[in-house]
């Protein structure tokens, strides 16, 4: 195992990790109220740190299935 396959290692799982942290913590940042017998969910959360997280999988996994 090289350098390259480690470095994307350690950054796919770091943008996993990523993924599943800021997904919760936008899930939480929701909130959810009724109208006319709907319940409807209206999130208050930030987008850009999850796309961030799936951004750094991707390139890691890149980075490691290259050669």
């Amino acid at each position: 195992m090289n350098v390259k396959q480690t470095l994307g290692g350690l950054m796919s799982v770091a943008g996993f990790i990523g993924v599943i942290f800021f997904g919760f913590q936008y899930l939480d940042d929701s909130e959810s109220f009724s109208i006319l017998g709907a319940d409807v969910a209206v999130s208050t959360g930030d987008v850009v740190p999850i796309l961030i997280s799936l951004i750094i999988l991707i390139v890691g996994v890149v980075i490691y299935r290259s050669e």
